[in-house]
């Protein structure tokens, strides 16, 4: 008889394994889901942005990014944005912040890799190019605004944080005409 026990209990105990193992995957496949569904929103809407907005392009690092109008931090989660009355397209320093951030939209995480000489591309909702060569690449206090001023030439600047955030990178290209 007690053979008959064991086997009757080894039997629930595999069942109930079984039944672990069956909810854990569906659990696991719910999770993924989730997971594969925000990202694929975050595509499209990445996707739409870019078509419909400012697009700045540097391909040396390999980063494409819409530039929305200001730089409060529902913009910058989500795109680069334009500091306001800081230049416009072609013309004065037009200025772009993002974030340097792996919590954070992970926009110019490879900022500091730019080289002098290298290419940037700004491209307006018409897809008018506008081409910039990196002049100079610094790190700054963040209280250093100076940056932001206009300088009488056609730029670009952009700003992000250091890897710490306790300084600001900035690089500036000029207007090539």
């Amino acid at each position: 008889m007690p053979l008959f026990v064991m086997e009757g209990t080894t039997t629930m105990k595999k069942t109930a394994l079984r039944l672990v193992g069956g909810v854990l995957l569906v659990g696991g496949f719910f999770i993924l889901s989730i997971f594969s569904y925000q990202k694929i929103s975050r595509e499209l809407y990445l996707k739409k942005l870019l078509k419909e907005n400012i697009v700045f392009d540097i391909p040396s690092l390999n980063l494409k990014v819409p530039i929305l109008e200001g730089t409060d931090n529902n913009t910058l989660s989500v795109a680069a944005g334009h500091f306001e009355g800081r230049g416009s397209l072609g013309q004065g320093n037009y200025c772009i912040a993002g974030h340097n951030s792996t919590i954070y939209a992970e926009i110019f995480n490879d900022l500091d890799q730019i080289q002098i000489g290298a290419e940037m591309f700004l491209f307006d909702v018409d897809k008018i190019q506008y081409t910039y060569v990196v002049t100079e690449y610094k790190i700054v206090d963040p209280h250093e605004i100076t940056v932001l001023d206009d300088y009488g030439d056609d730029r670009l600047t952009v700003i992000s944080c250091t890897d710490d955030g306790e300084y600001r990178q900035v690089v500036i290209g000029k207007l090539r005409k």
